[in-house]
């Protein structure tokens, strides 16, 4: 097994999948656009600012994600060929400190914030309340699926670590 190989599919997948919060991101500000165009009603147009954050933010982590996985590409190259093990370890510690992150705030704090605006949403009835929820309900549900998929991704890359690490 070539775990060098293994990391460098592992980053680029994750290019792809960044590539989605950007791509959703940009969905939430046409959407935006959409309702300040077209909105006609104090609900239609309580979503302009919310779906212009959302996206804006969905976007910034998509770019900003992108670019940290693009470098990690060519850093693995050189930490490799620099020393393997030495690699290997790094890549064990930050990928266990990263499914941890995954367990904490991805599998914990993002579903206890969906359904904390759930319940905003059940008590409230002011159109910017209401759109502000269920903006911030969609877009966390997009962050959950997406970083669900990442979390797979990224647990079998430290199942292969850990059995290279193994195989020194």
């Amino acid at each position: 097994m070539d775990i060098l190989k293994v990391a460098t599919d592992w980053a680029k997948d994750e290019l792809v999948s960044t590539s989605f919060f950007v791509l959703v991101g940009l969905a939430f500000v046409l959407m935006s656009i959409g309702f300040w165009q077209f909105g006609k009603t104090d609900l239609a147009r309580a979503y302009i600012i919310p779906m212009l954050v959302a996206g804006s933010f969905l976007m910034t982590v998509g770019i900003g994600l992108f670019y940290t996985n693009k470098t990690r590409i060519a850093q693995f190259e050189m930490a490799y060929a620099d020393s393997s093990p030495s690699f290997i370890s790094a890549e064990i510690e930050r990928t266990e400190s990263t499914l941890k992150e995954y367990k904490t705030i991805v599998f914990r704090a993002i579903p206890i914030i969906i359904i904390a605006s759930g319940i905003v949403l059940y008590f409230f009835n002011a159109p910017l309340i209401r759109a502000s929820m269920i903006t911030t309900i969609a877009m966390l549900s997009v962050i959950l699926l997406i970083d669900g998929l990442a979390h797979a991704r990224i647990d079998a890359y430290h199942k292969h670590l850990i059995q290279a690490h193994s195989q020194l």
